[in-house]
């Protein structure tokens, strides 16, 4: 009862935030839809009087959030302060669109994140994959996966459609565009536990009595999956609201893009019913998730007789890691000397050379410069975001019945609707995008330590020491903490390229970095339009990207085997 309750005081204090929030932003919530409605309509005071009047706006921002509420709980959300339609047929139709995109998208991540993970279930975690490759797609912009497939697959070769939203044919080129990086992530997290689950004492036993080996793969994923579920349900929610410049550039009405608009416009009636509903699937996700856990795990968690999980050592690759930090500090050092902001029209375009290694982009300037520069902004900032997204999940991690609502909460605000928000309250600038995506990265770190905390106090040797009299404080400290941490640290270096992937999209919507700043979002979004006359003005941040990407992941199992080997 007090988490229901918690549950509803979270979503509450954002519907009623979103309701009050031209306000507190000092906007004039009647010129932004004046200019919604029609651009070239002069906003003179009696044109704004009467769409005051119209929307009843003179009644103040406390009441009409009072008599939107008091609709809502007739079923009627209200009209849109823009078309003036009814809000609720319209947001549950983007709801219907944006559901069947995610359940496309979330078969591909699946099929993505068994191919990922293939290597570790046929050799029974003797042999993993080195990880480059899922680096990749992990770190592919979906905007940018979303253009080459919409180009190529559906204008050039014709294969499938590339626009529109006319059936179930017009999804997989979005879905692939959104569940390949999903399931590259996905597949990562479940292929990190692995090895230890083939190393228990059943899973030998197993082998040794001749069990065929799929069974026995088969029941360490089911060992495994506990850990990752909520992190599923994380991808479940922010697929269906998160998908905006994917629904952007293949004109779907979905429910990510539907609120974005009306963030944009300022229609409150709208966007407060489609953050509600996402609301409403995050709660419905994380209690389903949860049921799932109870049964995969069975009487095990509740009896704490769960077997602790912990993976064999194995050699660490020092050579990977430290090649390709060595290559992106090449491509960084290389560019600083160059000035990124030296136009000459008459190279406009040009492709690789030896004086441009990275080619030129629309305006003739430096590739190679901008994305040296933009390094610093980027990777720094992305490096920043992640540690404290790094310590704010582990410390809400530790308080589940806290952070389990709250996580929800988060992680039904797209990046991109937090960004609206918080420009709205603090205003445009350098730090919008990073104030946003900080606002969001700590969600599924604080969801990976929650499940692990919750499996590792059901495992035998805490509960047998814990009925030796340890203290709380003892077992966090000796026993907790030292198996929670090192998964979720390896989860966070995953999650860097993300963080700079999530900025990257909100410099290429226009909500990051703005021009002439070489951020690598930015260089994406400037670049995107030539992408076909000028591939290498695309290729050379995403390559950056894909290498940033490659870096976090040959990390992460070096740090995997560290920890291994020290344990």
């Amino acid at each position: 009862m007090p988490t229901l309750l918690w549950r509803a005081v979270l979503a509450i204090t954002l519907v009623g935030g979103i309701g009050v929030l031209p306000w507190l932003a000092g906007t004039d919530p009647a010129l932004t839809v004046l200019k919604a409605r029609s651009q070239d309509r002069d906003p003179t005071p009696d044109v704004l009087a009467d769409i005051r009047t119209q929307l009843g706006l003179e009644k103040g921002p406390l009441h009409l959030l009072a008599e939107w509420a008091g609709g809502l709980a007739h079923g009627d959300a209200g009209r849109s302060w823009i078309s003036g339609g009814e809000v609720t047929p319209a947001v549950l139709q983007a709801l219907g669109a944006s559901l069947l995109l995610m359940t496309v998208a979330l078969g591909v991540a699946v099929c993505t994140a068994g191919l990922v993970c293939a290597r570790t279930l046929r050799t029974g975690g003797t042999r993993r994959s080195g990880g480059t490759g899922s680096a990749v797609l992990a770190t592919l912009p979906e905007f940018l996966t979303a253009s080459v497939l919409a180009t190529v697959v559906g204008v050039q070769l014709g294969w499938l459609p590339a626009l529109g939203w006319y059936g179930p044919r017009w999804t997989l080129l979005p879905a692939l565009a959104l569940g390949l990086p999903a399931g590259a992530v996905l597949g990562r997290l479940l292929d990190d536990p692995l090895p230890g689950a083939f190393a228990e004492p059943w899973a030998r036993a197993a082998a040794a009595r001749g069990i065929p080996r799929y069974r026995v793969a088969r029941q360490a994923l089911r060992r495994c999956l506990p850990g990752l579920l909520p992190n599923l349900g994380l991808f479940v929610v922010g697929l269906t609201g998160g998908a905006v410049a994917v629904e952007q550039i293949f004109d779907i009405p979905g429910l990510g893009r539907t609120t974005l608009q009306a963030a944009l416009a300022q229609d409150l009636p709208v966007l407060q019913a489609g953050t509600l509903v996402l609301l409403l699937l995050a709660t419905a996700t994380a209690l389903g998730t949860r049921l799932l856990v109870r049964l995969l795990v069975g009487p095990a968690l509740r009896d704490g007789a769960l077997p602790a999980l912990r993976r064999p050592a194995a050699p660490g690759r020092r050579a990977a890691p430290v090649t390709l930090a060595a290559v992106l500090l090449a491509v960084v050092v290389t560019g600083l000397p160059r000035d990124p902001l030296a136009v000459d029209t008459t190279r406009r375009l040009r492709p690789p050379s030896a004086g441009h290694p990275f080619g030129t982009d629309a305006l003739g300037r430096d590739l190679l410069a901008r994305v040296a520069h933009g390094a610093l902004d980027t990777l720094l900032l992305a490096l920043a975001i992640s540690a404290a997204a790094l310590a704010a999940g582990v410390l809400l991690g530790l308080l589940p019945r806290f952070s389990g609502p709250l996580v929800d909460t988060v992680n039904a605000v797209p990046p991109v609707l937090a960004a609206l928000l918080v420009t709205a309250v603090a205003g445009g600038g350098p730090g919008t995008a990073a104030g946003a995506v900080a606002a969001v990265a700590w969600a599924p770190l604080a969801a990976h330590t929650a499940a692990l905390l919750r499996q590792e106090r059901a495992t035998l040797h805490v509960t047998a020491t814990a009925a030796l009299g340890a203290s709380r404080r003892y077992l966090l400290r000796r026993d907790l903490l030292p198996a929670v941490l090192p998964p979720v640290v390896r989860h966070a270096l995953l999650r860097l390229p993300g963080v700079a992937l999530a900025l990257a999209s909100l410099g290429f919507l226009g909500l990051g970095a703005q021009p002439p700043s070489p951020e690598w979002g930015r260089l994406l979004a400037e670049n995107q339009p030539y992408a076909e006359r000028a591939p290498w003005a695309v290729l050379a941040p995403a390559a950056v990207l894909a290498l940033l990407g490659a870096l976090a992941v040959t990390a992460s199992a070096e740090a995997a085997g560290t920890s291994r080997k020290s344990a």
